[in-house]
């Protein structure tokens, strides 16, 4: 028997797919070094642009602005407005199906870093309302103030969920995220594609998560 009483998801890169492969198409059609974006994003992560546009700290317009003085100073300026679009998705009916049987057994949460504009970009039309509302609890960087890898957000979670850190599993793409909730003792899956993610919580679960559970 499992001792995991709540599963607790990323959004983009989890539910959805990852942007990092339309970062990838903008950077090849535009002759930036390959993961310019990432690195951009990755350089000074607790307070560059994107940190505080996740936090609300900046608007859309500042954001713009400000990524591009970031990327210029790394060589390549690339203007924040182009940058937003990139996050578009499509959502993972696997991951989506695995959320529902999950919430049927035990708790579930959503830990997402987005911004206040979100509704203005294509990502906003993720957000749908029958997916979040799976979740039994749902924590979003713009309206918290914080943003992960910031390890109160985790901990606003499991406070929220009324569950030990210990006795959760954590799914994320990014590994900078990942970190600090395995550091408070939780379960954590890197995932990229969604069925090895799946095959490894089904272990930390222990049922079957796929089409024929």
């Amino acid at each position: 028997m499992s001792d995991i009483q709540a599963v607790i998801w990323d959004f983009g890169g989890v539910i959805s797919s990852s942007p990092f492969e339309a970062f990838a198409r903008y950077e090849a059609a535009r002759g930036l070094p390959a993961n310019f974006l990432r690195t951009v994003n990755a350089t000074n992560p607790h307070d560059n642009a994107w940190a505080k546009l996740e936090r609300s700290e900046f608007g859309v317009e500042a954001f713009d602005e400000a990524f591009a003085v970031e990327s210029r100073a790394l060589g390549h300026e690339v203007r924040g407005a182009d940058v937003l679009p990139l996050l578009a998705g499509e959502i993972r009916p696997e991951m989506v199906e695995a959320l529902r049987r999950i919430g049927a057994r035990m708790k579930t949460g959503c830990i997402t870093n987005n911004f206040t504009a979100m509704g203005a970009s294509p990502m906003g039309g993720l957000y749908k309302a029958e997916i979040m509302g799976l979740f039994h609890h749902v924590i979003e960087s713009a309206k918290a103030g914080v943003r992960k890898p910031d390890p109160r957000i985790y901990t606003m979670m499991t406070d929220a969920l009324g569950v030990e850190a210990a006795r959760c599993v954590y799914l994320d793409d990014l590994g900078i995220n990942l970190k600090p909730a395995r550091e408070l003792g939780m379960r954590t899956i890197k995932v990229g594609e969604a069925a090895p993610a799946l095959a490894e919580l089904e272990r930390h679960v222990g049922f079957a998560l796929g089409p024929s559970a």
